[in-house]
């Protein structure tokens, strides 16, 4: 849980009820480092107390509608994160085209202009999604393990 953010008046500024199972949610996304899929969100709140996994995928999309979470589109599956407020600035997220880890950049990594975009485009932006495709460090790491161990069944010189 995010030490910093208190859930409840999240929910109740947004305009929701606080129900426990919103609050779980909440408090599931904001207590990680990286986003997580919606699988992710379901099993950890189900080890301490049983949730039906479509209250989980309605829940997160009612928290996204009203801007609570971001859902990231990139990867095998869309992640969620806190979306931002005082406590958390907007960041790019990486995700490995490999194995579809996602993690969230620091916010000073990479600077998108919104006033600028916002000047070169005559609709409203309301929100900016960065993401960084490549490979993660565990896969590098994988390859080039893989890499130097010699071709399999290949009989060594006479």
């Amino acid at each position: 849980m995010c030490e910093y953010c208190d859930y409840l008046a999240l929910l109740t500024d947004a305009g929701l009820d606080p129900t426990e199972n919103r609050q779980r949610v909440l408090e599931v996304i904001g207590g990680n480092n990286t986003p997580l899929t919606a699988a992710e969100v379901h099993a950890t709140l189900a080890r301490t107390k049983a949730i039906n996994r479509v209250t989980v995928y309605r829940i997160l999309e009612l928290l996204v509608q009203h801007r609570l979470l971001d859902k990231i589109n990139g990867g095998r599956a869309a992640h969620y994160g806190l979306a931002p407020n005082q406590n958390h600035a907007p960041h790019p997220h990486f995700c490995c085209s490999q194995c579809g880890t996602m993690v969230c950049l620091n916010p000073d990594s990479l600077s998108v202009d919104a006033a600028n975009l916002q000047r070169s485009y005559a609709g409203t932006i309301e929100r900016i999604e960065v993401l960084v495709e490549g490979v993660c460090k565990t896969c590098l790491k994988t390859r080039h393990h893989h890499a130097h161990q010699g071709a399999p069944g290949r009989a060594a010189g006479p």
